[in-house]
């Protein structure tokens, strides 16, 4: 019923008869044409199980086993440095930032992109892994939930695949800086963090290989990057798993 990257961080599509009701673990997804989309949280556990009420009144249902990865962890000998309290402003400013990116991905705009070949949306070193962690004297510190792709100040990036602008930030966000949101439809969006502008504006609808924004550093960065994430309703996903080769 379905093929793809069966892994944490991975995803997979799948195809049933028109007309089909399908879920995983329980919850109800999107169908378009017979055909929907699923992924997995980079912690997601070792199974998940995916059923499809046909037309007929038959009953499908699928055991699926999501391969494990070895994540890049590394080990430090110092302790995890607790955060320091914010100010009440501090604070007041980010729950506002907090509410727009989750008011954008609550969207769910219609968009095909979720059903290409995705592509890179530019071309360099892979400076930061995805899922990658350090552990603290034991204790585990903030995964990296991203791919970061280093690339000179002011350098284009373009749309991995079509979709519709939810988030372009108007000033530069605490952590993420000019934050752009793209929903790919299905549930799947990207967010491209730290650029120094944005080249789409909230509601446009962009191409495949589109130019939507410029390498930056801003919000929380220390050299000039592009930080790739995406999410697939609650999970967390690898975008490296969804793209062609960069050669």
């Amino acid at each position: 019923m379905v093929e793809g990257a069966l892994t944490q961080g991975g995803w997979a599509m799948g195809s049933v008869p028109l007309g089909a009701l399908v879920m995983l673990d329980g919850a109800p997804l999107p169908v378009e044409q017979g055909r929907f989309l699923i992924a997995f949280d980079r912690d997601a556990g070792p199974k998940a199980m995916l059923s499809a009420s046909l037309p007929t009144g038959e009953n499908l249902t699928q055991e699926l086993t999501i391969a494990p990865r070895a994540w890049h962890i590394e080990q430090v000998d110092t302790p995890l440095r607790p955060p320091s309290l914010p100010d009440e402003a501090y604070a007041k400013l980010r729950a506002e930032e907090v509410a727009r990116i989750n008011a954008a991905r609550a969207r769910g705009e219609q968009a095909e992109g979720w059903a290409q070949k995705f592509l890179w949306p530019a071309k360099g070193r892979l400076s930061g892994q995805f899922g990658s962690q350090r552990i603290y004297q034991g204790v585990p510190g903030s995964y990296h939930s991203g791919t970061d792709i280093a690339l000179p100040q002011g350098a284009p990036y373009a749309a991995p695949a079509a979709g519709v602008v939810v988030l372009a930030a108007d000033h530069a966000f605490t952590l993420e800086g000019n934050l752009l949101m793209l929903d790919h439809g299905m549930g799947l969006i990207s967010a491209f963090l730290h650029s120094s502008a944005l080249l789409v504006k909230e509601g446009d609808r962009v191409a495949q290989g589109q130019s939507i924004g410029l390498v930056g550093m801003t919000g929380r960065a220390t050299g000039p990057h592009l930080h790739w994430g995406m999410r697939w309703r609650e999970a967390r996903l690898d975008p490296a798993l969804f793209c062609v080769s960069q050669s």
